[in-house]
Parts: C-alpha cells; structure tokens; sequence
C-alpha cells in the first residue's frame, strides 16, 4: 500500500474548526464552502460510485471528488479534459506568454471587491494587448488572447495578475492574410505597461464614480473622494510590471505551458512537506532571491487564511478568451486563421500533444487491460461505501 503523502485536505481537516473559531466571523460563503469541499474530496463523507471496464468487466469502488476548483486533487482531471479541448484549437504558429502583474498597493482593494477588480483587471489586459496589436507601428494584426487569473504568490500572499498565452501573429485587418510577428520580440513591454496602467486606473475611476467600490475597515478613509483619487494617483508614479517572454515553440510547448497555469490553485500538494504541532511547512520559490526554492513555515491556521484568500467568488470566470479566439467567433475566425496559414486542421487534434496520462484521464482507460473504458454503474451513499470498504478495501481507489 502506498504511504499517504501530506494533502492541503489534512491540514483543514486537522485545523479547520480551529481556523473557524478564530476567523470565522468575516470567512465567505465560498470560503467556508472551499474550507468543507477540500477537507471531504475523495473521502467517505462524499460517498462513492462503482466504475466498470466495458471491456474485460474490471470493477472498481471510488470515492467521490468535491469537483471544487480551488482543491488541488481535482484540477488535475479537469484540466486534462480541458487540455482535450484547447488540442483542438492551437495553430501551427510560435506563441507568446505575456504577464500583467498588478502593484501590491492596488491588492487590499481587491480583495473588497473582488469580483469587480477581477472583472475590470481582465477588461484592462485585453484590450492593452489588443489595442498594441492593432497599431500599424507594432504588428498592424487582430490577435487571440487567453487570459488566466492567478491571485497568489509562491509564499501564498495575494499577488493577483493574468498569464496570457497569444499566438505569436494575428488576422490582418481585411482578412486577407496572416501577419507573423517578429522571431524574437511580440511587443513592446514598456508600452503595453503604460497603457496597462492607464487603462485599468481609468476602470478603477469609472467604478468608484458610479458607486461600484466598497470599503472597509483599513481602506474605510478611501471612501471620500479626495482621499480616493490621492491614493490611486501613487500608483502612476511607478512602473507597473509587464514580462513578455520571446515567441516560443507550436502547440505542443503551448499545452505543456497551459498544463502549468489554467487550473492552479494557491499551492499544489506536492509543495508540502509536513505538517506537525500546528505548523506547516512547504517549499517556495522566492523571486526575489533568483528564484532559489526555499522552505517556508507557518502556523497553520495563517496557512489556511493565506489559502483562502485565493477562493474567487462563485461562478467567476477565471480562464478568458479574446480576440479571434472569444466564445463567440471562435470557430470562424480559428477556421480563418487555418486558411490564411494554409494549414487543415488535423484529423486527430491532440496527436502528439497530450501526454499518454492525459489521454488516461480524458478516456477513463481501464487501469487493468489499458483497452476498455470505465464507465459508472452504480452510485454509493456513504454508508453503502463503508460496508463495501470492510468487505472488499482493495477495490477502493481514493487517488
């Protein structure tokens, strides 16, 4: 049997009553819920389900998952069926990853607000990118953009800014062709901060103007409208941080790269080290040290509250699509991007480009004959999982 490795899920189950006595007075319902879902994924608390081979008719009992985005055991399932799905919507083209990083005086705001901070730091980061793109005197092109919001940094403190993956070119303004941008440079970074900047203060403005921004307790004084506009114009007089990286490998450096970055969350489980007399340890990678992986320790309910802060609002969007890869043209405009390039679509989109384990997870491949897939037959309450649990404990699968 295989040694129990420490999870996010055994330190709120340890301390999460404690960390609701001492904060449970202003934790959201989507927090409290994050808190609950986490601590009971993959456990007999959720009950279990019976999948079966329609192959060689191998049965297995598993528990089942919360399906919370922000639990770590989950994402990696959705975001291979995810993976799926994008296979089939890269180009044959180099790409770019660019990141908006917003200046840690703005953070505390957020946090108040989030859904509409969030909202408007999208807002702010797609049309920099599209606008730059636009302009004769850079690349003259209609891009695509996917856009994914992290709101963390590797010490678990609230560092919110966007990943976005663009392919490394755009749809030329008749339609006529594909622009390719240079081999070693997508855009400028100074100017796309500068407009940044300017665009996401102008929303931030917009929305204390018409009485969108809430304030509490530190930022109460924030209220009044000098003291507003004197605090926000601070973040004018620094440079806001953009990092462009060259345009890299096609489709298969892509997926590698969207694996990484869409579905994280604050810290994944492998990043713990231990958990013991009410302190948690994990590794971390400080920035500002040259990247060195350090080990960091916190009392466990700071280790909790610092997690928590990373729960977005219910039904918030955290991956986003613009350009000629938004919801509502996608497939045209992808189907003209094909054209222009001269390049079909393949016949099998995610040849090559999901690893076999990512296929495994998409298919449900049967673990025994590596043929069939499994399929569920039957739903178990928890008390049904017990019993079968003390009858037969090999056939649960809790992984």
């Amino acid at each position: 049997m295989n040694e129990h490795r420490l999870e996010v899920a055994d330190v709120f189950r340890q301390h999460g009553e404690e960390f609701l006595k001492r904060w449970g007075n202003i934790v959201s319902p989507q927090q409290r819920k994050a808190l609950r879902d986490i601590g009971a994924c993959r456990t007999a608390i959720l009950g279990g389900h019976v999948e079966q081979c329609d192959r060689c008719s191998h049965r297995v009992i598993a528990y089942n998952s919360c399906r919370n985005r922000h639990c770590p055991k989950c994402q990696s399932s959705a975001r291979d069926h995810w993976l799926a799905e994008r296979a089939k919507e890269l180009l044959p083209v180099p790409y770019c990853h660019v990141v908006f990083t917003l200046p840690e005086q703005l953070a505390p705001l957020a946090l108040q607000n989030a859904r509409l901070f969030y909202s408007l730091l999208f807002r702010a980061v797609s049309r920099t990118l599209l606008e730059i793109a636009a302009d004769p005197r850079h690349l003259g092109a209609h891009i695509g953009i996917l856009a994914v919001l992290h709101t963390w940094s590797q010490n678990l403190m609230h560092h919110p800014h966007v990943h976005c993956v663009v392919p490394a070119g755009g749809i030329a303004p008749d339609g006529s062709r594909w622009i390719r941008c240079r081999q070693k440079f997508f855009l400028p970074v100074r100017v796309l901060s500068r407009l940044f900047r300017g665009k996401f203060l102008a929303f931030l403005r917009q929305a204390f103007a018409d009485g969108k921004l809430k304030f509490f307790g530190p930022l109460s004084d924030l209220a009044e409208p000098s003291r507003f506009h004197t605090w926000l114009r601070k973040s004018l007089q620094t440079e806001w941080v953009v990092y462009a990286k060259p345009p890299f490998g096609g489709p298969g450096y892509v997926l590698k790269y969207l694996a990484r970055y869409t579905h994280r969350v604050a810290i994944s489980n492998g990043r713990l080290l231990s958990s013991e007399q009410g302190r948690v340890r994990f590794r971390w990678r400080d920035s500002k040290d040259h990247n060195r992986t350090k080990v960091m320790t916190l009392d466990a309910i700071e280790f909790i509250r610092r997690f928590l802060l990373h729960v977005l609002p219910s039904g918030f969007v955290k991956i986003r699509h613009f350009g000629f890869l938004a919801n509502r043209n996608r497939s045209v405009k992808l189907a003209l991007c094909r054209k222009l390039l001269e390049t079909p679509p393949p016949l099998d989109a995610t040849a090559g480009l999901l690893t076999d384990q990512q296929k495994c997870a998409v298919e449900r491949r049967c673990p025994v004959c590596q043929i069939g897939a499994l399929h569920i037959v039957e739903w178990l309450s928890a008390e049904a999982l017990l019993i079968c649990s003390t009858r037969t404990p090999y056939l649960i699968d809790s992984s």
